[in-house]
């Protein structure tokens, strides 16, 4: 008796984690309009810059290119 209670407890804690699953994924769809990456507003100087010290400064920095824009990926 004490393995029969053992397995329906862990068949209606599968189904129960199934079914929550499912409701998360229907909750959170795809939306095909989303861009992947945001636009790029303006370019910023220089990435680095060596100062007369000798010390390297870093800035951020996003580089533009020719390539087509991405708007899907295989795991999106």
């Amino acid at each position: 008796m004490r393995a029969f209670r053992l397995k329906a407890a862990a068949t209606l804690f599968t189904l129960a984690t199934a079914a929550a699953s499912a409701t998360f994924v229907a909750a959170h769809l795809k939306n095909i309009a989303a861009p992947l990456q945001p636009t790029v507003v303006d370019a910023l100087p220089s990435v680095t810059q060596v100062s007369a010290s000798g010390r390297l400064s870093l800035s951020p920095r996003v580089q533009t290119g020719s390539m087509q824009a991405i708007t899907s990926t295989h795991a999106s």
